[in-house]
């Protein structure tokens, strides 16, 4: 860890003070440790949430002739190493750290690009650092700033040389389950172009029963969802006669004209006015599925909550002795049929559904394993 020192004077970057760093590596400082799932500032909605926030870090060093360079902080060390990268070229590497804040999961990745400098004159040295540019940025220059015009190629990746690699940070969050797209906040009407891909611009079946509950909501969460007092759908799933564990659970091939259409997911819907989560999760998959509540068993819920709309998830179980024979009973999917828990994963999920469904599996198997005990 390295810490600048610091004095009152007008010109603390001409002080050569300022060009001094200690290593404070082998100083034991007090710290106090708790999980990150702990409830943040009594807000309860970061923690208890299915995903996220994502919290990033980065930062860069720059490596020239063998050497690692950090901020130069003084006029004279800024001097001393633009003259001997004039003409050269270095490396930069920044690292990167994605954490997801529900579940505590991290993932790093570096960011690497040369830089290729021209070979400027002594009066544009001085006059670059004139502008104070070079003192406070890793190796003493920016690609998007006056520095840039200096800079005559890179390669590799140059979101890196800037600060923060937004490819890179792609793939990490594609790494904690976490579609890039959905991260954008973007207003209505600019994700789907009207007519086109927006779920709410499809027309469903004109014969299509509407009731109270149903409709859309611009969430908090910048995208919109399903459901005026939220939804919630029922996965089922079915276990082993003799070993209790789950063998498969039923899933929903939804409508072209709904929300992610063609994708799979859990029969499910809208929450009527006056209703539970779960009980609109029971009738809905009846409605839907042909799921008949006097076969299953609850056993569970995942809630999945927004601040101004929210998805439950109901687990169930098939009762001992009982057979479900899920069926499509109404226009809103393709088929619906009981899949292969080890299957899931390799169907075209509905995009929450692809987030949620390794930890939805280790509840499904963790709760048949209580029963069975």
């Amino acid at each position: 860890m390295l810490a600048k020192l610091t004095n009152d004077q007008p010109n603390a970057h001409d002080a050569d003070i300022n060009a001094t760093t200690r290593d404070f590596s082998g100083v034991d400082v007090p710290t106090t440790v708790e999980p990150i799932s702990n409830i943040v500032a009594m807000q309860p909605g970061l923690t208890h949430a299915a995903v996220g926030p994502l919290i990033v870090g980065c930062d860069s060093m720059f490596l020239f002739d063998g050497e690692c360079y950090g901020k130069p902080h003084s006029v004279e060390v800024a001097r001393e190493r633009l003259r001997a990268m004039r003409g050269h070229t270095g490396e930069l590497w920044t690292g990167h750290c994605l954490i997801d804040f529900a579940t505590g999961r991290a993932v790093s990745g570096v960011s690497y690009a040369k830089i290729h400098f021209c070979n400027y004159s002594d009066h544009d040295l001085e006059r670059y650092l004139a502008t104070g540019e070079p003192l406070e940025v890793a190796g003493s220059f920016t690609l998007e700033g006056f520095g840039g015009a200096f800079i005559d190629g890179i390669e590799g990746d140059p979101h890196g040389v800037i600060g923060i690699s937004l490819p890179l940070l792609r793939e990490l969050a594609g790494q904690l389950g976490v579609e890039w797209t959905d991260l954008w906040n973007v207003e209505r009407g600019e994700l789907f172009p009207a007519g086109k891909s927006d779920p709410s611009s499809i027309v469903p079946p004109a014969e299509n029963v509407h009731q109270p509950g149903d409709g859309w909501v611009d969430c908090m969460c910048g995208r919109r969802h399903w459901g005026l007092n939220g939804a919630s759908g029922v996965l089922l799933a079915r276990r082993d006669a003799v070993t209790g564990a789950v063998t498969h659970v039923v899933m929903q091939h939804r409508a072209a004209w709904s929300a992610e259409g063609g994708t799979w997911g859990i029969p499910g819907g809208a929450t009527a006015d006056g209703e539970s989560p779960i009980e609109g999760a029971l009738r809905e998959s009846y409605e839907e599925a042909n799921i008949t509540p006097e076969d299953i068993e609850v056993v569970g819920s995942w809630r999945e909550d927004h601040g101004n709309w929210a998805y439950t998830t109901v687990f169930a179980f098939e009762k001992p002795g009982h057979h479900v024979e899920p069926r499509a009973n109404d226009d809103e999917s393709m088929e619906i049929e009981w899949v292969p828990i080890d299957e899931v994963p390799n169907r075209k999920l509905l995009t929450a559904m692809k987030t949620d469904w390794p930890r939805f599996r280790a509840r499904l198997d963790a709760i048949a394993a209580a029963h069975r005990a």
